[in-house]
Protein backbone atom coordinates (compact mmCIF):
# COMPACT_ATOMS: atom_id res chain seq x y z
CA UNK A 1 0.00 0.00 0.00
CA UNK A 2 2.97 2.42 0.71
CA UNK A 3 4.52 2.16 -2.09
CA UNK A 4 1.64 2.87 -3.93
CA UNK A 5 1.02 5.71 -2.40
CA UNK A 6 4.22 7.10 -2.55
CA UNK A 7 4.20 6.71 -6.91
CA UNK A 8 0.92 8.08 -6.65
CA UNK A 9 2.67 11.48 -5.11
CA UNK A 10 5.36 11.03 -7.20
CA UNK A 11 3.10 10.65 -10.29
CA UNK A 12 1.18 13.57 -9.52
CA UNK A 13 3.73 15.84 -8.85
CA UNK A 14 5.34 14.73 -12.19
CA UNK A 15 1.81 15.53 -14.03
CA UNK A 16 1.52 18.87 -12.19
CA UNK A 17 5.09 20.03 -12.79
CA UNK A 18 4.76 19.36 -16.47
CA UNK A 19 1.47 21.16 -16.71
CA UNK A 20 3.00 24.48 -15.49
CA UNK A 21 7.07 24.22 -16.44
CA UNK A 22 6.65 23.24 -20.13
CA UNK A 23 10.23 22.96 -21.54
CA UNK A 24 12.09 26.27 -21.34
CA UNK A 25 9.38 27.57 -18.90
CA UNK A 26 11.09 29.26 -16.43
CA UNK A 27 14.84 30.44 -17.40
CA UNK A 28 15.95 33.57 -18.68
CA UNK A 29 14.55 37.22 -17.71
CA UNK A 30 11.83 37.63 -16.46
CA UNK A 31 9.41 40.51 -15.43
CA UNK A 32 9.14 41.83 -11.80
CA UNK A 33 6.28 40.02 -9.31
CA UNK A 34 3.32 42.07 -9.00
CA UNK A 35 0.23 41.76 -6.81
CA UNK A 36 -2.15 41.84 -9.51
CA UNK A 37 -0.45 39.43 -11.74
CA UNK A 38 0.68 36.23 -9.39
CA UNK A 39 -3.06 36.77 -7.56
CA UNK A 40 -4.65 36.60 -10.97
CA UNK A 41 -2.44 33.20 -11.49
CA UNK A 42 -3.88 31.69 -8.78
CA UNK A 43 -7.12 29.47 -10.11
CA UNK A 44 -9.98 27.57 -7.63
CA UNK A 45 -9.48 24.24 -10.50
CA UNK A 46 -5.44 24.14 -8.82
CA UNK A 47 -6.66 24.36 -5.56
CA UNK A 48 -9.73 21.95 -5.84
CA UNK A 49 -7.70 19.13 -8.07
CA UNK A 50 -4.94 19.75 -5.11
CA UNK A 51 -7.71 19.28 -2.60
CA UNK A 52 -8.92 16.03 -3.83
CA UNK A 53 -5.56 14.75 -4.33
CA UNK A 54 -4.70 15.49 -0.40
CA UNK A 55 -8.14 13.52 0.19
CA UNK A 56 -6.31 10.71 -1.73
CA UNK A 57 -3.69 10.63 0.29
CA UNK A 58 -5.55 10.09 3.19
CA UNK A 59 -8.19 7.54 2.15
CA UNK A 60 -5.36 5.35 0.72
CA UNK A 61 -3.59 4.78 3.57
CA UNK A 62 -4.49 2.48 6.31
CA UNK A 63 -5.07 5.08 9.05
CA UNK A 64 -7.11 7.55 6.72
CA UNK A 65 -5.72 10.58 7.57
CA UNK A 66 -2.64 12.56 7.26
CA UNK A 67 -1.31 12.18 10.41
CA UNK A 68 2.62 12.32 11.38
CA UNK A 69 4.06 8.83 10.99
CA UNK A 70 1.05 8.19 8.56
CA UNK A 71 1.58 6.99 4.93
CA UNK A 72 -0.92 9.78 4.30
CA UNK A 73 1.34 12.51 5.44
CA UNK A 74 4.48 11.44 4.15
CA UNK A 75 2.60 11.15 0.57
CA UNK A 76 1.83 14.85 1.37
CA UNK A 77 5.29 15.37 2.59
CA UNK A 78 6.51 13.65 -0.89
CA UNK A 79 4.25 15.25 -2.90
CA UNK A 80 5.04 18.82 -2.16
CA UNK A 81 8.87 18.20 -2.08
CA UNK A 82 8.23 16.75 -5.90
CA UNK A 83 6.50 19.63 -6.84
CA UNK A 84 8.67 22.38 -5.82
CA UNK A 85 11.84 20.59 -7.13
CA UNK A 86 9.77 20.80 -10.84
CA UNK A 87 11.72 24.23 -10.50
CA UNK A 88 15.23 23.16 -9.82
CA UNK A 89 16.92 26.85 -11.39
CA UNK A 90 14.18 28.55 -9.14
CA UNK A 91 14.44 26.86 -5.82
CA UNK A 92 16.49 25.25 -3.28
CA UNK A 93 14.41 22.27 -1.52
CA UNK A 94 15.24 20.52 1.50
CA UNK A 95 13.51 18.25 3.76
CA UNK A 96 14.26 19.16 7.71
CA UNK A 97 14.02 16.19 9.45
CA UNK A 98 12.70 15.50 12.86
CA UNK A 99 12.96 12.34 14.80
CA UNK A 100 9.71 11.52 17.26
CA UNK A 101 8.68 9.02 19.35
CA UNK A 102 4.83 8.35 18.30
CA UNK A 103 2.32 6.32 20.94
CA UNK A 104 0.63 3.58 19.12
CA UNK A 105 -1.77 1.65 21.21
CA UNK A 106 -2.44 1.52 24.96
CA UNK A 107 -3.93 -1.51 26.97
CA UNK A 108 -5.43 -0.51 30.63
CA UNK A 109 -6.87 -3.08 33.56
CA UNK A 110 -8.10 -1.33 36.54
CA UNK A 111 -8.86 -3.93 39.28
CA UNK A 112 -8.50 -6.76 36.96
CA UNK A 113 -11.25 -5.09 34.64
CA UNK A 114 -10.09 -4.14 31.40
CA UNK A 115 -10.85 -0.76 30.97
CA UNK A 116 -10.66 1.40 26.92
CA UNK A 117 -7.85 3.80 26.99
CA UNK A 118 -5.58 5.39 24.25
CA UNK A 119 -2.70 6.14 22.79
CA UNK A 120 -1.43 9.38 23.57
CA UNK A 121 0.91 10.91 20.89
CA UNK A 122 5.00 11.64 21.82
CA UNK A 123 4.28 9.45 25.14
CA UNK A 124 7.16 6.50 25.34
CA UNK A 125 6.03 2.51 25.11
CA UNK A 126 6.52 0.50 28.16
CA UNK A 127 4.52 -1.12 31.22
CA UNK A 128 3.52 0.74 34.32
CA UNK A 129 1.92 -1.44 37.15
CA UNK A 130 0.59 0.52 40.38
CA UNK A 131 -1.89 2.16 42.71
CA UNK A 132 -3.49 4.88 41.31
CA UNK A 133 -3.24 8.20 42.66
CA UNK A 134 -5.52 11.12 41.77
CA UNK A 135 -3.92 14.77 40.98
CA UNK A 136 -5.85 17.69 42.49
CA UNK A 137 -5.57 20.86 40.86
CA UNK A 138 -5.01 20.03 37.26
CA UNK A 139 -1.65 18.84 37.89
CA UNK A 140 -0.31 22.22 36.14
CA UNK A 141 2.52 22.77 39.18
CA UNK A 142 4.74 20.34 40.59
CA UNK A 143 3.37 21.27 43.64
CA UNK A 144 0.15 19.51 42.95
CA UNK A 145 1.83 16.35 43.36
CA UNK A 146 2.70 14.08 46.39
CA UNK A 147 6.55 14.22 46.80
CA UNK A 148 7.05 10.28 46.66
CA UNK A 149 4.78 9.12 43.78
CA UNK A 150 7.01 5.48 43.28
CA UNK A 151 5.37 2.99 42.30
CA UNK A 152 2.53 4.66 41.29
CA UNK A 153 -0.13 5.87 38.22
CA UNK A 154 -0.94 9.02 38.62
CA UNK A 155 -4.32 10.51 37.06
CA UNK A 156 -4.60 13.70 36.20
CA UNK A 157 -7.64 15.87 34.45
CA UNK A 158 -6.86 17.50 31.08
CA UNK A 159 -6.69 21.25 30.66
CA UNK A 160 -5.43 24.43 31.90
CA UNK A 161 -1.56 23.75 30.74
CA UNK A 162 0.24 21.13 28.20
CA UNK A 163 -0.17 17.46 29.14
CA UNK A 164 3.37 17.40 29.02
CA UNK A 165 4.25 19.49 31.89
CA UNK A 166 1.92 17.37 33.61
CA UNK A 167 3.58 13.89 32.55
CA UNK A 168 7.05 15.35 33.23
CA UNK A 169 5.96 16.82 37.16
CA UNK A 170 4.47 12.89 37.46
CA UNK A 171 7.77 11.33 36.32
CA UNK A 172 9.93 13.64 38.66
CA UNK A 173 7.77 13.03 41.61
CA UNK A 174 8.71 9.20 40.87
CA UNK A 175 5.23 8.11 38.85
CA UNK A 176 5.87 4.98 36.65
CA UNK A 177 3.15 5.80 34.64
CA UNK A 178 0.16 8.33 33.91
CA UNK A 179 -4.07 8.76 32.73
CA UNK A 180 -4.84 11.48 31.71
CA UNK A 181 -8.85 12.18 31.67
CA UNK A 182 -10.95 14.03 29.58
CA UNK A 183 -12.43 17.67 30.59
CA UNK A 184 -15.27 17.11 28.17
CA UNK A 185 -17.45 14.18 27.22
CA UNK A 186 -15.97 11.57 25.15
CA UNK A 187 -13.30 9.64 24.62
CA UNK A 188 -9.01 11.17 24.23
CA UNK A 189 -8.62 10.12 21.15
CA UNK A 190 -5.93 11.43 18.66
CA UNK A 191 -4.49 13.33 21.55
CA UNK A 192 -0.93 14.12 22.32
CA UNK A 193 1.78 15.39 25.20
CA UNK A 194 1.85 18.53 22.80
CA UNK A 195 5.27 19.05 23.92
CA UNK A 196 8.56 17.19 23.21
CA UNK A 197 10.41 16.78 26.61
CA UNK A 198 13.67 18.52 27.08
CA UNK A 199 15.30 15.76 28.96
CA UNK A 200 15.98 12.13 28.43
CA UNK A 201 13.45 9.88 30.27
CA UNK A 202 11.58 12.77 31.14
CA UNK A 203 7.69 11.18 29.95
CA UNK A 204 6.64 7.90 31.31
CA UNK A 205 3.86 5.40 29.63
CA UNK A 206 0.50 7.84 29.21
CA UNK A 207 -2.54 6.53 27.84
CA UNK A 208 -5.76 8.74 27.50
CA UNK A 209 -8.74 7.86 28.97
CA UNK A 210 -12.73 9.51 28.70
CA UNK A 211 -14.14 11.71 31.28
CA UNK A 212 -16.63 9.41 32.96
CA UNK A 213 -13.92 6.84 33.38
CA UNK A 214 -11.55 9.23 34.70
CA UNK A 215 -14.80 10.39 37.57
CA UNK A 216 -15.46 7.03 38.03
CA UNK A 217 -12.09 6.45 39.33
CA UNK A 218 -12.01 9.28 41.60
CA UNK A 219 -14.64 8.41 43.31
CA UNK A 220 -13.23 5.05 44.05
CA UNK A 221 -10.42 5.97 45.61
CA UNK A 222 -12.28 8.91 47.44
CA UNK A 223 -14.24 6.17 49.19
CA UNK A 224 -10.94 4.46 50.03
CA UNK A 225 -10.97 1.99 47.94
CA UNK A 226 -7.55 1.14 46.62
CA UNK A 227 -7.63 1.41 42.75
CA UNK A 228 -4.71 -1.03 40.98
CA UNK A 229 -3.66 -0.24 37.44
CA UNK A 230 -1.72 -2.07 35.05
CA UNK A 231 -0.94 -0.02 31.80
CA UNK A 232 1.14 -1.67 29.15
CA UNK A 233 1.69 1.48 25.76
CA UNK A 234 3.70 0.80 22.92
CA UNK A 235 4.85 3.46 20.73
CA UNK A 236 6.98 3.94 17.53
CA UNK A 237 10.08 6.09 16.64
CA UNK A 238 9.19 7.98 13.72
CA UNK A 239 11.41 10.25 11.39
CA UNK A 240 8.76 13.39 10.10
CA UNK A 241 10.47 15.70 8.05
CA UNK A 242 9.65 20.27 7.09
CA UNK A 243 10.03 21.49 4.00
CA UNK A 244 11.71 24.66 3.44
CA UNK A 245 11.63 26.03 -0.23
CA UNK A 246 13.66 29.54 -1.27
CA UNK A 247 14.26 31.34 -3.97
CA UNK A 248 17.53 31.44 -5.63
CA UNK A 249 17.08 34.97 -6.85
CA UNK A 250 16.49 37.62 -4.22
CA UNK A 251 18.17 39.43 -1.81
CA UNK A 252 19.23 35.79 0.39
CA UNK A 253 19.53 38.39 3.68
CA UNK A 254 15.98 40.18 3.54
CA UNK A 255 13.53 37.01 3.17
CA UNK A 256 9.91 36.73 3.21
CA UNK A 257 8.93 33.91 4.84
CA UNK A 258 5.75 32.16 3.91
CA UNK A 259 4.23 29.08 5.53
CA UNK A 260 1.97 26.69 7.06
CA UNK A 261 1.47 22.69 8.59
CA UNK A 262 1.17 19.66 6.53
CA UNK A 263 -0.01 17.38 8.92
CA UNK A 264 -3.81 16.40 10.19
CA UNK A 265 -4.91 15.08 13.23
CA UNK A 266 -5.83 11.31 13.17
CA UNK A 267 -9.79 12.13 13.13
CA UNK A 268 -9.85 12.56 9.13
CA UNK A 269 -7.98 13.49 6.48
CA UNK A 270 -7.76 17.40 7.61
CA UNK A 271 -8.19 19.06 3.95
CA UNK A 272 -8.95 22.16 5.65
CA UNK A 273 -6.92 22.21 8.84
CA UNK A 274 -4.55 22.52 7.13
CA UNK A 275 -4.39 21.08 3.43
CA UNK A 276 -6.03 24.42 2.43
CA UNK A 277 -3.35 26.27 3.95
CA UNK A 278 -0.69 24.06 2.40
CA UNK A 279 -2.00 23.86 -0.92
CA UNK A 280 -2.58 27.91 -1.08
CA UNK A 281 1.09 28.38 -0.28
CA UNK A 282 1.93 25.76 -2.71
CA UNK A 283 -0.02 27.26 -5.51
CA UNK A 284 1.46 30.35 -5.04
CA UNK A 285 5.59 28.96 -4.97
CA UNK A 286 4.29 27.51 -8.26
CA UNK A 287 3.15 30.25 -9.41
CA UNK A 288 5.60 32.66 -8.63
CA UNK A 289 8.28 30.76 -10.97
CA UNK A 290 6.87 33.03 -13.37
CA UNK A 291 8.33 36.15 -12.09
CA UNK A 292 11.71 37.51 -10.84
CA UNK A 293 11.77 39.09 -7.29
CA UNK A 294 13.74 41.16 -4.82
CA UNK A 295 14.08 39.88 -1.90
CA UNK A 296 13.99 35.96 -1.51
CA UNK A 297 11.31 34.19 -0.53
CA UNK A 298 11.08 31.43 1.75
CA UNK A 299 8.17 28.45 1.41
CA UNK A 300 7.70 26.21 4.53
CA UNK A 301 5.40 23.40 5.73
CA UNK A 302 6.18 22.29 8.83
CA UNK A 303 5.11 19.22 10.13
CA UNK A 304 3.70 17.84 13.94
CA UNK A 305 1.58 21.47 13.82
CA UNK A 306 -1.20 19.25 15.48
CA UNK A 307 1.05 17.82 18.31
CA UNK A 308 1.83 21.41 19.65
CA UNK A 309 3.78 23.18 16.73
CA UNK A 310 6.94 20.82 17.37
CA UNK A 311 7.88 21.09 13.37
CA UNK A 312 7.99 24.87 13.73
CA UNK A 313 9.82 25.26 16.83
CA UNK A 314 12.09 22.56 15.78
CA UNK A 315 12.92 25.05 12.72
CA UNK A 316 12.87 27.66 14.72
CA UNK A 317 15.35 26.91 17.68
CA UNK A 318 17.57 25.53 14.93
CA UNK A 319 18.22 28.80 13.71
CA UNK A 320 21.44 31.25 14.80
CA UNK A 321 20.72 34.78 15.53
CA UNK A 322 21.96 35.60 12.27
CA UNK A 323 19.78 33.11 10.06
CA UNK A 324 16.96 34.71 12.67
CA UNK A 325 17.68 38.17 11.52
CA UNK A 326 17.62 37.40 7.69
CA UNK A 327 13.75 36.49 8.39
CA UNK A 328 11.94 40.06 7.65
CA UNK A 329 8.53 38.85 7.89
CA UNK A 330 6.82 35.61 8.61
CA UNK A 331 3.67 34.82 7.19
CA UNK A 332 1.58 31.97 8.39
CA UNK A 333 -1.17 30.46 7.04
CA UNK A 334 -3.67 27.92 8.80
CA UNK A 335 -7.44 26.94 7.25
CA UNK A 336 -8.26 29.11 4.26
CA UNK A 337 -11.49 27.11 3.48
CA UNK A 338 -13.54 27.18 6.57
CA UNK A 339 -17.60 26.14 5.14
CA UNK A 340 -18.94 28.88 7.49
CA UNK A 341 -15.86 31.12 7.13
CA UNK A 342 -14.90 34.97 8.05
CA UNK A 343 -11.88 36.67 6.78
CA UNK A 344 -9.96 36.91 10.01
CA UNK A 345 -6.69 38.73 10.35
CA UNK A 346 -4.16 38.44 13.17
CA UNK A 347 -4.75 41.58 15.24
CA UNK A 348 -0.87 42.55 15.14
CA UNK A 349 -1.63 46.01 16.31
CA UNK A 350 -2.83 44.94 19.68
CA UNK A 351 -6.09 47.23 18.65
CA UNK A 352 -8.73 44.61 19.10
CA UNK A 353 -7.30 42.11 21.65
CA UNK A 354 -4.02 43.90 23.24
CA UNK A 355 -1.74 41.48 22.18
CA UNK A 356 1.13 42.68 20.15
CA UNK A 357 3.97 41.51 18.42
CA UNK A 358 7.31 42.12 17.17
CA UNK A 359 8.15 45.12 15.37
CA UNK A 360 6.25 44.55 11.69
CA UNK A 361 3.40 42.50 12.73
CA UNK A 362 1.40 45.76 12.71
CA UNK A 363 2.24 46.13 8.90
CA UNK A 364 1.40 42.99 7.97
CA UNK A 365 -2.17 43.34 9.24
CA UNK A 366 -2.47 46.61 7.76
CA UNK A 367 -1.02 45.11 4.55
CA UNK A 368 -3.73 42.25 4.65
CA UNK A 369 -6.55 44.65 5.43
CA UNK A 370 -5.50 47.14 2.43
CA UNK A 371 -6.03 43.57 0.57
CA UNK A 372 -9.28 43.22 1.63
CA UNK A 373 -10.52 46.98 1.84
CA UNK A 374 -8.90 48.24 -1.29
CA UNK A 375 -8.18 45.59 -3.59
CA UNK A 376 -11.32 42.95 -3.50
CA UNK A 377 -13.49 45.26 -1.30
CA UNK A 378 -15.04 42.57 0.97
CA UNK A 379 -15.45 42.89 5.27
CA UNK A 380 -12.68 41.41 7.71
CA UNK A 381 -12.30 41.50 11.46
CA UNK A 382 -9.43 40.54 13.40
CA UNK A 383 -8.41 37.62 15.49
CA UNK A 384 -5.82 37.36 18.58
CA UNK A 385 -2.30 36.97 17.69
CA UNK A 386 -1.84 34.40 20.34
CA UNK A 387 0.64 32.03 18.76
CA UNK A 388 -1.85 29.20 18.54
CA UNK A 389 -0.52 28.14 14.93
CA UNK A 390 3.07 28.14 13.95
CA UNK A 391 3.94 31.91 13.53
CA UNK A 392 3.95 30.93 17.27
CA UNK A 393 7.82 30.00 17.81
CA UNK A 394 8.86 32.73 15.82
CA UNK A 395 7.10 35.88 17.66
CA UNK A 396 8.54 33.97 20.89
CA UNK A 397 12.29 34.36 19.37
CA UNK A 398 11.50 38.21 18.46
CA UNK A 399 10.58 37.61 14.71
CA UNK A 400 7.56 39.78 13.10
CA UNK A 401 4.48 37.65 11.92
CA UNK A 402 1.33 37.68 10.36
CA UNK A 403 -1.55 35.76 8.73
CA UNK A 404 -4.92 35.55 7.81
CA UNK A 405 -7.84 32.33 8.89
CA UNK A 406 -11.05 31.63 7.94
CA UNK A 407 -11.98 30.25 11.79
CA UNK A 408 -11.83 26.96 13.16
CA UNK A 409 -14.09 25.63 16.05
CA UNK A 410 -15.30 29.23 17.65
CA UNK A 411 -18.65 29.95 16.87
CA UNK A 412 -19.98 33.13 14.12
CA UNK A 413 -21.34 35.79 16.08
CA UNK A 414 -24.55 37.99 14.45
CA UNK A 415 -22.11 40.43 13.69
CA UNK A 416 -20.00 38.22 11.72
CA UNK A 417 -23.09 36.39 10.13
CA UNK A 418 -23.99 39.76 8.63
CA UNK A 419 -20.37 40.64 7.49
CA UNK A 420 -20.07 36.69 5.98
CA UNK A 421 -23.17 35.17 5.60
CA UNK A 422 -23.69 31.83 6.14
CA UNK A 423 -25.02 30.78 10.00
CA UNK A 424 -24.78 32.61 13.31
CA UNK A 425 -24.40 30.68 16.24
CA UNK A 426 -22.36 27.78 13.98
CA UNK A 427 -19.06 26.99 14.32
CA UNK A 428 -16.86 28.24 11.40
CA UNK A 429 -16.13 24.88 10.65
CA UNK A 430 -18.31 22.11 11.99
CA UNK A 431 -16.09 19.85 10.67
CA UNK A 432 -12.71 21.09 12.61
CA UNK A 433 -10.66 18.02 14.04
CA UNK A 434 -13.04 15.57 12.57
CA UNK A 435 -13.58 12.77 10.00
CA UNK A 436 -15.60 15.47 8.00
CA UNK A 437 -12.67 18.09 7.02
CA UNK A 438 -13.20 16.39 3.12
CA UNK A 439 -12.67 18.57 -0.32
CA UNK A 440 -16.66 18.48 -0.35
CA UNK A 441 -16.66 20.25 2.25
CA UNK A 442 -14.94 23.32 1.72
CA UNK A 443 -15.98 27.05 1.01
CA UNK A 444 -14.07 26.90 -2.45
CA UNK A 445 -15.14 30.70 -2.69
CA UNK A 446 -13.53 31.45 0.84
CA UNK A 447 -10.62 29.73 0.04
CA UNK A 448 -9.56 31.50 -3.76
CA UNK A 449 -10.48 34.77 -1.50
CA UNK A 450 -7.38 33.55 1.03
CA UNK A 451 -5.21 32.24 -1.58
CA UNK A 452 -4.85 35.84 -3.84
CA UNK A 453 -4.43 37.66 -0.68
CA UNK A 454 -1.47 35.07 0.09
CA UNK A 455 -0.39 36.10 -3.56
CA UNK A 456 -0.54 39.65 -2.61
CA UNK A 457 1.65 39.77 0.53
CA UNK A 458 3.63 37.52 -1.27
CA UNK A 459 4.20 39.56 -4.18
CA UNK A 460 4.27 42.56 -1.94
CA UNK A 461 7.06 41.88 0.18
CA UNK A 462 9.32 40.04 -2.70
CA UNK A 463 9.11 43.20 -4.02
CA UNK A 464 10.16 45.19 -1.16
CA UNK A 465 10.16 45.73 2.59
CA UNK A 466 9.74 49.45 2.92
CA UNK A 467 6.55 49.39 4.32
CA UNK A 468 8.14 47.13 7.60
CA UNK A 469 10.54 48.67 10.04
CA UNK A 470 14.36 48.19 10.02
CA UNK A 471 15.56 45.44 12.15
CA UNK A 472 17.41 46.03 14.95
CA UNK A 473 18.90 43.42 16.48
CA UNK A 474 19.19 44.29 20.48
CA UNK A 475 15.45 44.99 20.24
CA UNK A 476 14.70 42.04 19.00
CA UNK A 477 16.84 40.01 21.48
CA UNK A 478 15.35 42.03 24.20
CA UNK A 479 11.59 41.17 23.04
CA UNK A 480 12.52 37.68 22.87
CA UNK A 481 14.04 37.32 26.47
CA UNK A 482 11.15 39.97 27.84
CA UNK A 483 8.52 40.17 26.04
CA UNK A 484 4.57 40.35 27.60
CA UNK A 485 3.84 37.93 24.70
CA UNK A 486 4.05 34.62 25.36
CA UNK A 487 2.55 32.03 23.24
CA UNK A 488 2.42 29.11 25.42
CA UNK A 489 0.89 31.13 28.07
CA UNK A 490 -1.89 32.18 25.98
CA UNK A 491 -5.58 31.04 26.77
CA UNK A 492 -6.74 30.05 23.25
CA UNK A 493 -3.59 28.36 22.74
CA UNK A 494 -3.86 26.50 26.50
CA UNK A 495 -7.72 25.79 24.92
CA UNK A 496 -6.86 23.38 22.74
CA UNK A 497 -4.63 21.02 24.70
Amino acid sequence: MWKSIAALAAIAAAIDGAAVNPRGYGYGKKELVTSEKLRKSINTDALRKKAQLFERFAYDSPDKNRVIGSEGHQATIDYITNQIKQFPDYYTVTQQPMPLSVGVSANLTVNGAETEAYAVGLAPGGTATGKLVAIPNLGCNSSDFPSDLSGSIALIHRGTCVSGEKVAFAAAAGATGVLIYNNVEGNLNGYSLQRIPTKDGEYVPTAGISQGAGESFIALTEAGAEVTVDLTTSAKDITTYNIIAQTKAGDQNNVIHVSGHSDSVAAGPGINDNGSGSISILETAIQLTKFSVKNAVRFSWWTAEEEGLLGAEFYVKSLNQTEKDKIRLMLDFDMMASPNFAYQIYDGDGSAYNLTGPTGSAEAEHEFAHYFDDIVKLPHTEIEFDGRSDYGPFLEAGIAAGGIACGAEGIKTEEEFKMFGGAAGVPYDVNYHEDGDTANNLNYEAWIIMSRAIAHTTATYARSFDSIPPRNSTAIQARAEKSLFKYKESPRYLSMI
